[in-house]
């Protein structure tokens, strides 16, 4: 028996600790770069509290998913202004973006030098520099990960730079931060965090530690997703997903992914299509193939039993089975009108080159079984 655990350095979770940041952050630098996703009201205290604290802020705000080219940027800025410490607050994109900074200022060049599949994949050497990470969104569960997804839209394709370097050194994750999230941000994002904890349980190389988290989750997303879509205001359904989404972080990180991941680099990285809803979008079909693959080619796979178990999880009945979770998973789907990828512009004349990149995409080699050009290809059309 063989797995690994690593996370943040340290990981706060509940209502009310961003009051932390301000002591926390003094202890790390004096120079801070705010990498900020979050609306207004939400970074201007914690911007004013940092001053309160003789730190000097430079703010770098973030509107887009991350792209090599906005992170080049604001790593010259953080290099000019001297900066010793970066705190990211916002979604996963402006995490992100803190994450690949603090990595980059402490060991130079550029990014393409480290990024996974269309860059040179060189291993950083160097800790990041001190980084605080604080969800606004219950999804990718980035403040607990060790590495940052970038979009090369000249390659029309997003990849990692990945290390444990990266890994944050402090994770404030406050449910309260994510009352104000719109509900179709709040779907994409929860079914984002939900494909995170089911993705790694039913992976090909699944961990002991994280299955026994990853089963709360999954119970717990059962439980509070269609409520915090339907109830924006239930905090205590804001906290479950909020926890719901630090499990799939730390599972990401430990465990694999599988095709929702793979297909959705893939997608996003060839049309503006949100990594969430994307996501969102493929999971129904992604679970409903390779059921029918394993059955097929591997019926004596444990990841049967994992997709039985997931099924139970989600609905709460003891008698379910896999094509009851695939179906409570699509009609979550509908009930949260998230949108078709033919929205974003994919059509079937784009299928051979979607399944080409995912293919390439590291999230691949965790799914349960390997499946084929078409069973990707009906996964696609299905989620068109």
């Amino acid at each position: 028996m063989h797995f690994e655990f690593a996370t943040s350095g340290r990981i706060a979770f509940g209502r009310g600790v961003r009051s932390q940041l301000g002591g926390i952050a003094a202890a790390l630098g004096k120079r801070a770069l705010l990498v900020a996703g979050a609306p207004d009201g939400v970074f201007e205290p914690m911007s004013s509290e940092l001053v309160g604290q003789g730190i000097d802020v430079v703010l770098l705000m973030v509107a887009a998913e991350p792209t090599v080219e906005l992170v080049r940027g604001a790593v010259s800025r953080a290099r000019e202004t001297e900066r010793d410490l970066v705190i990211g607050v916002g979604g996963g994109s402006a995490l992100d973006v803190g994450k690949a900074v603090a990595a980059l200022c402490t060991n130079g060049g550029d990014p393409l030098d480290y990024l996974e599949v269309v860059g040179r994949g060189q291993p950083l050497s160097q800790p990041s520099l001190p980084y605080i990470a604080l969800p606004t969104t219950a999804g990718t569960g980035s403040e607990v990960t060790r590495n940052a997804v970038l979009a090369v839209p000249e390659r029309q394709v997003k990849a990692s730079l990945r290390s444990p370097l990266m890994l944050p050194r402090v994770a404030l994750v406050d449910p309260e931060l994510m009352l104000g999230v719109p509900p179709g941000v709040t779907a994409s994002t929860g079914l984002d965090a939900l494909t995170q904890v089911i993705e790694p349980f039913v992976c090909v190389s699944p961990n002991l530690l994280i299955d026994a988290l990853c089963k709360d989750a999954i119970r717990c997303a059962g439980r509070s997703l269609g409520r915090v879509f339907e109830q924006p205001r239930d905090v205590a359904a804001r906290e479950e997903m909020a926890l719901v989404s630090l499990i799939g972080g730390l599972a990401l990180a430990n465990a694999r992914l599988g095709a929702v991941h793979g297909l959705a680099a893939a997608i996003g990285g060839m049309f503006s299509a949100p990594h969430g809803a994307t996501c969102a979008r493929l999971l129904p079909h992604v679970m409903d193939v390779n059921v029918r693959a394993l059955r097929r080619r591997r019926p004596d796979s444990d990841a049967l039993r994992r997709y039985d178990e997931t099924a139970r999880l989600l609905i709460n009945q003891r008698t379910a089975r896999a094509a009851d979770g695939i179906s409570w998973v699509a009609g979550l789907c509908d009930m949260m009108r998230i949108p078709s990828l033919r929205q974003y512009g994919l059509t079937e004349s784009n299928l051979d080159e979607v399944i080409d990149k995912a293919l390439a995409a590291s999230s691949m080699r965790g799914n349960p079984i390997e499946l084929t050009r078409d069973e990707l290809a009906e996964i696609v059309v299905a989620a068109m």
